[in-house]
């Protein structure tokens, strides 16, 4: 899936999280974590977000993550939600990958 333009899911209420993504001119994923629960859940939080971009084939992006308490559940449907709105598929394609 390619990234072709910005678009933000989300929202800044307490147990939820905004996320924005843009694309970029290296290959690399820019992630930038804010979250109310960094030092418990930091690297939990970076390990589910990379692992849907690599899941869904993304590199050459921006990714801003705005976290408040989000559970893991939360973080996939909102990452999701934007990969959707910044691409240029009308759905994400859900059956498994061989």
């Amino acid at each position: 899936m390619k990234i072709t333009h910005a678009a933000v899911a989300g929202t800044l209420e307490s147990g939820d999280v905004m996320v924005r993504i843009a694309p970029i001119d290296t290959p690399d994923i820019d992630l930038q974590l804010n979250s109310s629960v960094e030092k418990q859940f930091g690297d939990a939080i970076r390990a589910t977000l990379l692992e849907v971009l690599s899941r869904h084939e993304i590199h050459g992006v921006q990714l801003i993550v705005d976290d408040k308490g989000a559970l893991d559940c939360v973080l996939r449907a909102r990452l999701e939600t934007l990969l959707v709105r910044a691409s240029d598929v009308a759905a994400l394609p859900w059956e498994e990958r061989s």
